[in-house]
């Protein structure tokens, strides 16, 4: 091997172990539905099927406000802002997780079946519905090693999201009326007569 050809080996060499390799990022992926968004668009800003990456350090706002808000619903019905999103890691984590909180004084927020209340907030499950009023948010987040950026992906669905996933929309009431006083009483099997089903 002549010597021009090791400088030019050990300079590929030494640029493909100082090139940084590339961290996969976490995403959200956020299918949207409403009712009238085909004759009112309503999500007509948001940009469907792009991935958008964003800081961590970024507090991420849904609403109508187009000088606050991340992502605009053009809608009166909607908040300035409505919600946000935002990013931390839990301890001995090495994903990272998401909270939502309701920024609306007037919409409670429903995810999956618990309400949030105006500044209530709460830890994103990994696969969830988001609700209020008629707009309906299936979000399931892929995790990946960054701690620096995520990214969100948004669909667009024609049917509603919770008929399409077999969602429930509200929980079943136990039949002792409420989830805390059935958990205080006897759990042990009784029998049950043909009749008292």
């Amino acid at each position: 091997m002549s010597f021009m050809a090791g400088q030019i080996l050990v300079l590929i060499m030494s640029s493909f172990e100082d090139a940084d390799t590339e961290e996969m990022v976490t995403c959200l992926q956020m299918t949207l539905y409403h009712p009238g968004h085909e004759r009112s668009g309503i999500f007509r800003s948001i940009k469907f099927f792009n991935r958008e990456k964003l800081p961590t350090s970024e507090v991420v706002k849904f609403g109508r406000n187009s000088h606050t808000c991340n992502y605009i619903f053009q809608d009166k019905q909607v908040s300035r802002v409505q919600f946000s999103l935002q990013v931390f890691k839990k301890f001995n984590s090495s994903v990272v997780s998401f909270e939502i909180k309701n920024m609306s004084k007037k919409t409670s927020l429903l995810v999956d079946n618990k309400e949030l209340g105006y500044l209530n907030k709460m830890d994103l499950p990994d696969k969830c519905m988001i609700r209020f009023g008629d707009y309906q948010f299936l979000v399931e987040k892929e995790d990946g090693e960054s701690l620096e950026f995520f990214e969100i992906q948004f669909s667009l669905s024609k049917k509603p999201l919770l008929q399409e996933n077999n969602w429930l929309s509200q929980e079943p009431i136990p039949e002792c009326g409420s989830y805390s006083s059935c958990l205080t009483q006897n759990n042990s099997p009784m029998e049950v007569g043909e009749n008292e089903w």
